[in-house]
């Protein structure tokens, strides 16, 4: 089974919601209070994914807000040099700096991130500054929860994903849930399940969705009885080490196991698993398929250091599922 798109669209993917900064440690298997050395990257789940559309080989745009400094203008140069469309990343006026993530690799099971969202330019993204003309360009809008967590931007993708509906753009929703940007899970819930009822297509972790439903331990055919009452066509359940499964509306379910690989750090598998899935769906290979590029995509990032700078190419993806399979 493929995923349709309206082809006669200029953009393959509009992403939207934040672009910030990854410090990497560069010492591995020590703890963050020992760590001395840090190496600079662009992080941010939409930006990941924007970027490893991109090297993937789409047609790829960003909506989103960055400082007016030098962290800014490197985020907008890296994205540009990959490929990116920047022309709608606004540059804060206000003094809003760049949202900085540290993380700490002790060992593969062991990572952990500090971050920096206080009151970061990426949150302050205006409705006003999202626009209806060049959201229309694009076969999909896809949205990030953590651009949810705060007002003005959560208004700013409310507004996005209501023009992506009146002009025939998917709206592909990745959960993407960061606890220490919200306030409670209460307020979690009812704005993931506002956009999540609105999308085409949903993207999570088990453990995402049930922050979304206010559950522990939910079972995937409740989440998808649910959210197929609404808008959702495709719902995608990743499961970890135990594969992943998408569930189709007409009624078809397909799984992908996860492929193992030599784990340096666990973050960025998600990013690197969402933009290829979506390159698969894009160029018309099967739901199945698709899966099986986000497993392969994502098991290649976790293996490397960085999560936007090791987002692999076609050839890479294609090489692991043919040896893997």
């Amino acid at each position: 089974m493929k995923y349709d798109f309206n082809t006669e669209k200029e953009l393959d993917v509009i992403a939207i919601g934040r672009a910030c900064l990854d410090l990497n440690a560069a010492e591995y298997n020590r703890p963050m209070e020992e760590t001395m050395t840090f190496t600079k990257y662009v992080g941010g789940s939409p930006a990941n994914i924007a970027i490893g559309s991109s090297k993937l080989g789409l047609k790829v745009g960003f909506i989103g807000k960055v400082s007016d400094d030098q962290h800014g203008r490197f985020i907008e140069q890296y994205m540009r040099s990959v490929g990116v469309d920047t022309s709608n990343i606004v540059v804060d006026k206000e003094g809003h700096k760049t949202g900085l993530t540290f993380t700490e690799i002790k060992s593969p099971e062991d990572c952990s991130i500090l971050m920096y969202r206080e009151n970061v330019a990426d949150l302050f993204l205006q409705p006003s500054e999202v626009n209806e003309d060049y959201i229309k360009k694009s076969k999909i809008l896809l949205v990030s929860g953590t651009a949810l967590a705060q007002s003005p931007s959560r208004e700013a993708v409310l507004k996005a994903v209501s023009l992506a509906k009146k002009n025939d753009v998917k709206v592909i929703f990745e959960l993407d849930y960061r606890p220490y940007t919200w306030k409670s899970a209460d307020e979690t819930s009812v704005y993931y399940s506002l956009v999540a009822e609105k999308a085409d297509v949903v993207i999570g972790t088990r453990d995402e969705y049930d922050i979304m439903e206010g559950t522990k331990e939910g079972k995937n055919e409740t989440t998808v009885r649910h959210l197929f009452q609404h808008s959702p066509d495709l719902i995608v359940i990743k499961h970890g080490v135990q594969g992943s499964f998408a569930y189709a509306k007409s009624g078809e379910t397909f799984k992908a196991k996860a492929y193992p690989t030599k784990v340096l750090k666990t973050f960025g598998a998600g990013d690197a698993y969402a933009s290829a899935f979506l390159y698969a769906l894009i160029t018309g290979k099967d739901i199945e398929t698709a899966l099986k590029y986000g497993s392969a995509s994502a098991a290649i990032v976790v293996s490397k250091h960085s999560s936007s700078e090791a987002m692999p190419t076609v050839k890479e993806i294609e090489q692991l599922i043919a040896v893997r399979s």
